[in-house]
Order: structure tokens, then C-alpha cells, then sequence
């Protein structure tokens, strides 16, 4: 009964969410409907945690340069090394999985669920809205360019500047109109409306990402080994990678609630910014196999981190207990 309270609900929702997916995809009119809510309550999450933050907080998070130059560098540099040295895989892979093993290094770190977890671990929230942003803004320029040079993809490039629009609208507005009502709404910002928002999100994303994949047919293409393979690298990496970021972090003198953000927004890679990517890049091409790698990935990066992003706030819970 006690390790049954001691679970986090965040893993029951991811693993309910896929399984809701595979049996009644969101699909037409409804997925449409879907994805917009999604998107609503991704700026309600980035409201309350503008609420939930002082300007002196949010002002202290932008300041933190080393933290941010840290996570680039695990997102851009470190991930697309990884990238590079899994070419031998292509000796038992088919081509175009390996492109996509390879892709999934390039783009850029999640923003909802890296601030979600570091929120959740009682991290600095404030500098992982910033540093994760911060990804997502850079990816659109580095993801493509790192496409060209690595991939050798021999498909035009075209980077829309609704990009940015995109962006500012979701999730900069947000937390700006969260600072501008910080002085009302900080009470409730700060207790479970947060939690509840931040939970919520994240398994409309899952279910949303993973029938996008089931209406697209790509689990019918590759085979069960395949696929079984790619689980287990993804939490080889994932599990390599949180020691990475903490380790190094640790080591650069980082205090605790910035080694938190590094682990998290430097860890995870985002399936709702590579996907668009992935179809401006590739123009017309099929994404089939490039986006499977990264879909495994998104899932097992998210019930790996919420693990860990539980047991350190439980961790917090009993040392101020």
C-alpha cells in the first residue's frame, strides 16, 4: 500500500495515454480539436508558472548564462557527437532508421515537460523556462543546419518565420501576462493548480504524439526487434545522459536547483518542434522510419525523467520533514 502512494500519477497518465491512443487514436476533425487544446493548455502552464514566479526570480533566471550555455551545448553539441558515433548501427539497421536514431540528437529539447520535471524536482524553474526556450529558438536554426552538415539530406532548406510567432504567442505571452498578474493569482499559481496543468499537458502531448503515429502507420513498417531495440537505446541514452548533465554540472560548481535544470532540459529531446522540423527539411519525403526513433525516445524520456523527478521531490519532501 505504501509503494503504491509512493508512485508518482504522472507515469500511470503517460502509460494510459498511450495505451488510449493505440486503441482509439485521435484522428480528422477531433485530432485537429485535440492538438489545439493541447496547445491552450500548454499557454495556461506557462501562465501559472509566470504567476507563480516573482520578476526578481524570472529576472535572476535570464542572468544565468552559464546555465544556458551549459544546456545548448549537451542539446547541440554533445547529443549530435552521440549521434555520429551510433553510425556503426547501420551494420544491422536498415539506413533510414539510423537517420532517424541520428535526427532525434539534432533537435532541440523539450520545453513543457523540461520545465514540468524541473518544476516538479524543485529545481530553477525560472532558468529552465529560459534555457528551454532558449533550445527551441536556437533549433530552429541549428536542427537544420546540423541536418544538412550530418544527414547529408540533399533537400532544400526553408525556415518559416511563423516559427518565431509560433513560439512567442505559446509560450512567451503566456508568462509574460503570468508576471503582469503574479500580485492576484500567486496563491493559487502555487499550489496544485500548477501541478494539476503541469500533469495534464504532458499527457495530452503523449496521446496527441503517439496517434499522430498510430494514424500514420509507421509501428506497421519496422519490426518487433526493431522496435525493441530502439526502447532499449532510448533508455541507454536517456539513463547516460541524466548522469552526463548531473555529473557535469555537479563538477562546473552548478548549486542544486541549477544541476536539476541541466539535467532536465539538457536530457530530453522535443517531439512537438522535430516533428514540424522534420517536415519542412524533408520537403515531401515520407518521415515513416526518421520520426520513429525520435516518437520511442520522446515516450521513454518522459517516464524516465518523471521517475526521477518524483523521487527527488520526495527526497525534498523528507528532508524538510
Amino acid at each position: 500500500m505504501n509503494l503504491l502512494k509512493r508512485q508518482d500519477p504522472l507515469i500511470f497518465l503517460i502509460l494510459t495515454a498511450v495505451v488510449v491512443a493505440i486503441v482509439a487514436p485521435a484522428r480528422g476533425a477531433f485530432a485537429e480539436h485535440f492538438s489545439t487544446a493541447t496547445s491552450v493548455a500548454i499557454a495556461v502552464l506557462f501562465f501559472l508558472y509566470g504567476a507563480r514566479l516573482s520578476t526578481r526570480e524570472a529576472l535572476r533566471g535570464l542572468q544565468n548564462w552559464r546555465l544556458h550555455l551549459l544546456i545548448l551545448c549537451f542539446t547541440f553539441v554533445v547529443f549530435p557527437i552521440i549521434g555520429l558515433a551510433l553510425r556503426p548501427l547501420t551494420l544491422f539497421l536498415p539506413q533510414d532508421l539510423y537517420l532517424g536514431i541520428l535526427y532525434l540528437t539534432l533537435v532541440p529539447s523539450t520545453v513543457q515537460s523540461s520545465v514540468a520535471f524541473t518544476s516538479l524536482a524543485r529545481g530553477n524553474v525560472a532558468g529552465a523556462i529560459v534555457a528551454a526556450s532558449a533550445s527551441n529558438l536556437a533549433g530552429v536554426f541549428l536542427t537544420p543546419l546540423l541536418v544538412l552538415a550530418l544527414m547529408d539530406s540533399g533537400s532544400g532548406l526553408h525556415i518559416d518565420a511563423s516559427v518565431f510567432l509560433d513560439i512567442a504567442l505559446q509560450l512567451l505571452l503566456p508568462f509574460i501576462l503570468g508576471q503582469i498578474a503574479h500580485r492576484w493569482v500567486k496563491g493559487f499559481a502555487a499550489h496544485k493548480a500548477t501541478k494539476i496543468v503541469d500533469r495534464g499537458s504532458i499527457t495530452m502531448v503523449v496521446y496527441s504524439a503517439f496517434s499522430a503515429g498510430m494514424v500514420e502507420g509507421i509501428w506497421q513498417s519496422t519490426s518487433a526487434p526493431e522496435i525493441i531495440f530502439l526502447i532499449l537505446l532510448s533508455i541507454t541514452l536517456v539513463a547516460f545522459m541524466l548522469w552526463l548533465t548531473k555529473f557535469s554540472a555537479q563538477r562546473l560548481g552548478f548549486d542544486h536547483g541549477d544541476v536539476l535544470a541541466v539535467q532536465f532540459c539538457g536530457t530530453k529531446k522535443s517531439l512537438a518542434s522535430g516533428l514540424p522540423m522534420a517536415s519542412v527539411i524533408f520537403g515531401g519525403a515520407s518521415l515513416g522510419l526518421l520520426i520513429l526513433p525520435l516518437m520511442i525516445f520522446h515516450q521513454v524520456q518522459l517516464m524516465m525523467c518523471s521517475w526521477l523527478a518524483s523521487r527527488y521531490a520526495r527526497q525534498g519532501t523528507e528532508g524538510t520533514s
